[in-house]
């Protein structure tokens, strides 16, 4: 069974550092053997510079949290066919952050749910990755047509690993829109009768180890149309076991 960290982002926007609070650094460091084989798995598989632009960037920020990794490759269209050896000579995956529906499509084509059911080292996602590690996706719009398009699935399978759905990026989000509707109060809200969103600022997270899940940082909840305040930074919340 993996060890998860679930983020909205892992890494402070404003020096690209890895965050200190809520004891992600220190935790990523207990947790992620040094000298780790680290594998990107990307968002939009043909979006090459992209993919190796991000790649550089986490593993800038990782070797200045003061981890030390042994090496480092990306999963996209290059290498999709070697998606299983790439996944299981690896210690760290990470699940990048972009558009939800393009990567889980990507997801679906190279069989990584199935991929990873027999994967047992660490495992980090960050926003769009985090939102399709759920058993059910809850994919929220972000695209101008998407909030109104009858075409949109804003629910689809995802990789298995938890059944939290997350949304991330909450301040960016707080007060946003798409398709002149706003993202909490007019889309999520109503999407969330008999179910329930998890939302993030950056610098949240989920862990997960042994099967047990933990909310550290600020959290907030919307279920069944009713947003609220769940946990704070520096606070912790261990989610029941289903």
């Amino acid at each position: 069974m993996s060890t998860l960290f679930l983020t909205s982002s892992p890494c402070d926007g404003t020096d690209g550092a890895i965050f200190q609070k809520n004891g992600l650094r220190d935790e990523m460091l207990r947790q992620i053997p040094q000298g780790a084989h680290v594998l990107l798995v990307a968002s939009d598989p043909d979006d090459i510079h992209g993919n190796d632009q991000a790649a550089a960037g986490l593993l800038n920020a990782m070797q200045h949290a003061g981890l030390n990794l042994s090496d480092w490759k990306v999963l996209d269209s290059r290498t999709m066919a070697d998606t299983y050896r790439l996944v299981h000579d690896s210690d760290l995956i990470i699940l990048s952050g972009g558009h939800v529906p393009t990567q889980n499509d990507f997801f679906c084509r190279i069989h990584l749910r199935e991929t990873l059911h027999s994967y047992g080292g660490v495992l980090l996602a960050i926003s769009a990755g985090s939102m399709n590690c759920a058993d059910i996706v809850y994919s929220l719009p972000e695209y101008p047509g998407e909030a109104t398009s009858p075409a949109y699935r804003r629910f689809m399978p995802g990789l298995g690993l938890t059944r939290v759905q997350i949304l991330p990026h909450y301040y960016m989000w707080k007060n946003g829109k798409v398709d002149d509707l706003h993202v909490y109060d007019e889309i999520a809200a109503p999407d969330s009768k008999g179910g329930r969103f998890y939302v993030f600022p950056d610098g949240t997270y989920l862990f997960s180890k042994y099967g047990y899940e933990e909310i550290r940082g600020e959290a907030y909840i919307i279920e069944n149309g009713i947003f609220r305040q769940i946990c704070s930074d520096g606070q912790k919340i261990l989610l029941p076991i289903i």
